[in-house]
């Protein structure tokens, strides 16, 4: 039987509660839910917004400052995510970067991809709106070659049903495991992994106890 995913508030309420037993200074970094009216802004410029992204906006809207509690990237604000959508469409304009190469599978950017997260080193990771079996699916824009959706997740829901379960039931999101850092943070990491730039990590507690 497939499992059944959560939908994205039902992992943020999950996540949260993690993170307000475990990880408070991580909790405080999430911003209160996005405005209607700025989701709708951002609507008339970019087109409508996934559906399971308005509701993950809708429980916060980005964090105010890069935190690791998602394994690999940081979720953006709907003023975050414009931003970058508007800067990668500048930049692709100017380099032909809406054209796929021949030895890449996918073109630097696509106006139908959103950025709504990014990596520590300013990689997106992007929601593919593009019409057909795929839309939806998350991947990755850098800064060099074309996008990447090897081994993509299925949607945004995933992701986060995945993050939540983790925290709460053990386990990994596709081989990173949780840790919390010297300072009280959380952080993703390969399994045994035992420091993080010379301060020592200890494996995340599972569930609320």
């Amino acid at each position: 039987m497939a499992q059944q995913i959560l939908s994205p508030s039902a992992s943020w309420s999950r996540i949260d509660a993690w993170l307000a037993t475990h990880a408070g200074r991580d909790l405080a970094l999430l911003r209160p839910p996005a405005a209607r009216d700025d989701i709708e802004r951002a609507e008339r410029l970019l087109g409508p917004l996934p559906g399971d992204l308005v509701e993950s906006l809708r429980c916060h809207d980005g964090v105010s400052a890069w935190a690791a509690f998602l394994p690999e990237q940081s979720p953006l604000s709907v003023s975050g995510i414009v931003d970058r959508w508007q800067i990668r469409m500048d930049v692709a304009a100017e380099n032909d970067g809406l054209t796929r190469r021949p030895w890449d599978d996918e073109p630097w950017w696509h106006p139908l991809w959103i950025p709504w997260a990014e990596s520590a080193d300013g990689g997106a990771q992007v929601i593919d709106r593009r019409p057909g079996p795929d839309a939806g699916r998350l991947g990755w824009a850098g800064h060099g070659g074309g996008g990447d959706f090897t081994d993509s997740w299925p949607d945004l829901a995933s992701l986060l049903h995945a993050v939540a379960r983790a925290l709460h039931d053990g386990g990994d999101v596709r081989g990173l495991h949780p840790y919390l850092t010297a300072d009280g943070g959380l952080w993703w990491d390969d399994a045994g992994c035992e420091e993080l730039d010379g301060r020592p990590l200890r494996a995340a507690p599972v569930g609320l106890r």
